[in-house]
């Protein structure tokens, strides 16, 4: 009997002294580890797929992805639910600053908006350069345009294009404008299926597998620009947030490290985003 007491001392003191020498390893994990607030244009053109293995051997950090429009993203971070965002909204970034939860805003690259449309084009609008001209004629002609109608940055890039073109959609829009609150790849499924015409980031349009008819049909404008900016959350406001791990991921994207492995994502040879973390100025047309 006195065996077995004394095995089972000796079971419980071995336990709790490997469980007090695994706390200190569990909890390094754990604060190697943040969750990224992002747009859905950085999941779905397949960046995050290339960059987050490369994040975590050069750096340590493990990234959990959560993908939503840049106004869902920035709300998660509200909450104090994530502990970064990677948005592509500026002016929305900047308000997120402003209300004291973000800390500072760094730019890390940039690609363009294009205006994909079916090949029979009924709006006459491929190969224009004026995006507000395009805009206007497919409302004119009431021909079917999808919009995400997410608050994600591409939605709000939209919406400020449509209104830069002198178009009022509460008061203009119809049934030829197809609001349906989904993600990047969703508005552009949808507008394979009804031939319609939909604003699209260009790295998720070139990772995009089911084009069908679909082309590009306006590209090149300067109200096209498209930058991504990431902002650690405000830890003082958000105490949980791992604003060290948080900031290291960063410093690790505007790195010449970072921005070299951004520049170096290609699909088919195409360059999806262009690394501009040195041009802390940059501005949105």
């Amino acid at each position: 009997m006195k065996a077995r007491i004394f095995a089972r001392s000796l079971f419980v003191i071995a336990t709790l002294v490997l469980g007090t020498m695994a706390a200190p390893l569990w909890a390094a994990a754990a604060d190697n580890t943040i969750v990224v607030a992002s747009t859905t244009s950085t999941q779905d053109s397949g960046l995050f797929e290339y960059l987050l293995p490369i994040v975590k051997q050069k750096t340590g950090i493990t990234v959990k992805v959560v993908a939503q429009g840049t106004g869902q993203a920035l709300d998660t971070a509200r909450r104090g639910d994530a502990d970064v965002v990677f948005v592509h909204a500026t002016s929305a970034e900047l308000q997120f600053i402003a209300e004291g939860e973000g800390v500072t805003r760094y730019p890390v690259m940039y690609n363009d908006f294009v205006l994909i449309g079916p090949a029979s084009d009924p709006a006459g609008v491929d190969g224009k350069p004026d995006i507000a001209e395009a805009l206007r004629r497919i409302q004119e002609k009431g021909v079917p345009f999808v919009s995400r109608g997410d608050r994600s940055g591409t939605h709000l890039a939209e919406l400020a294009l449509w209104k830069n073109a002198g178009i009022d959609l509460e008061r203009d829009k119809g049934a030829w404008y197809k609001s349906i609150g989904q993600g990047m790849g969703a508005a552009l499924n949808f507008a394979a299926a009804s031939d319609a015409y939909v604003l699209s980031d260009r790295g998720t349009w070139i990772h995009f597998q089911n084009k069908g008819s679909l082309r590009i049909v306006v590209q090149g404008d300067k109200w096209l620009f498209n930058q991504y900016g990431v902002i650690l959350v405000n830890p003082h406001k958000h105490p949980a947030v791992r604003a060290v791990a948080g900031q290291r991921f960063i410093d690790f994207l505007v790195s010449p490290a970072g921005q070299d492995a951004i520049a170096r994502y290609t699909i088919d040879g195409q360059q999806l985003f262009y690394p501009d973390a040195n041009n802390r100025n940059v501005a949105e047309p």
